[in-house]
């Protein structure tokens, strides 16, 4: 179900390791040599980093990621180290707290295509580079607007949840579903769901729910959200069944929406919608239960401004249950509402 490597990196032969599995994936994707190369010389110096400058290491992830049809790869470097004092210091080449040339993040930021750093003095650092084909790293993008990780139990071959977005006009649908149990059957589970979602994504989520309900009768069944961002009306509509967690972050505030008890495919009493505002520039986090629910971004400053995926790797970090597949998918709305269709 997931292409996601993420691998503990705690000594120079697993760093070698994650090099390798990195530059495999960006060619099996079709990037050419030069970019694969690029892709290949990020892990190193991310894992590098991982080996030098924490005492226990941490882990690199690495997933492929498609935007507008062109396929990248997008290298995440996960510690809870000692964290940086200055970024802005740590980024320039020549500094070091190693006693190496200090040459490392400066490299990535010249070889990524987008990079995204957040660190905290005693809490960590994350770091997030993405390496694109020639043909869409040669024209300026937009920042992303969503991003997920999927991660299977420890132990396992194959991960049971399974994630997608849907992003047509100003309007945004989200899925996670969570296969019950582990293995390929929650995996399969999984697996339907995301594909009835592409299917149906345009209607409302309840309905979108029902469709699920239906589909997924014949699999072992999963616990289901689906939520649809209006960035127009300033909402989020949501509907979940089964132990789907869903957070809406705006001013400094989160507020958790309803999921109702049930299997998707087998048992679901009632499938019902809320709606919850949703004011420019929130965020909305959906996640598998694989995720502890007491997390919050409060420990995190400036971290709720940052790229998508870096959100999601450091509570993935910070509040995963480890014993568990997990899945969390942040999405940001636009920073200010889209006009109504046809306003002037």
């Amino acid at each position: 179900m997931s292409r996601t490597l993420y691998q503990a990196v705690t000594e120079p032969s697993e760093a070698g390791e994650a090099r390798r599995r990195v530059q495999r994936m960006a060619e099996s994707l079709g990037l050419d040599e030069t970019d694969a190369g690029r892709a290949a010389l990020v892990a190193t110096e991310l894992a590098g980093n991982l080996v030098k400058h924490t005492s226990c290491g941490g882990h690199l992830l690495a997933q492929p990621v498609v935007r507008d049809g062109r396929a990248g790869v997008e290298i995440l470097s996960l510690d809870a180290g000692p964290g940086m004092q200055s970024v802005s210091r740590a980024l320039r080449d020549g500094y070091s707290t190693a006693g190496t040339p200090g040459t490392g993040l400066g490299a990535v930021t010249r070889m990524a295509d987008e990079f995204d750093v957040h660190s905290l003095p005693g809490v960590g650092t994350a770091v997030l580079a993405r390496v694109w084909d020639a043909g869409r790293r040669l024209a300026p993008q937009p920042a992303p607007t969503h991003a997920g990780i999927a991660l299977m139990k420890p132990g396992q071959e194959v991960c049971g949840d399974g994630w997608a977005v849907d992003e047509r006009g100003t309007r945004s649908a989200v899925l996670v579903a969570d296969g019950l149990g582990h293995g390929p059957d929650a995996a399969a589970a999984s697996r339907e769901a995301v594909r009835v979602f592409g299917t149906v994504s345009t209607l409302d989520p309840a309905e979108v729910m029902e469709r699920l309900h239906g589909a997924l009768r014949g699999t072992r069944g999963a616990a289901a959200a689906v939520a649809a961002v209006d960035p127009v009306a300033g909402t989020v509509r949501f509907s979940g069944v089964g132990n789907i967690g869903a957070s809406v972050l705006s001013g400094g505030e989160s507020r958790s929406m309803v999921s109702l008890n049930g299997i998707v495919g087998h048992e679901a009493r009632k499938i019902r919608e809320f709606e919850y505002p949703f004011p420019a520039g929130s965020l909305l986090v959906l996640h598998s239960d694989g995720l502890g629910t007491r997390w919050s971004l409060d420990r995190y400053p400036g971290l709720g401004a940052r790229d998508p995926l870096l959100i999601a790797g450091v509570l993935l970090r910070d509040f995963t249950r480890g014993n568990d597949d997990t899945t969390v998918v942040v999405l940001r709305g636009a920073t200010s509402p889209a006009p109504p269709a046809g306003a002037v």
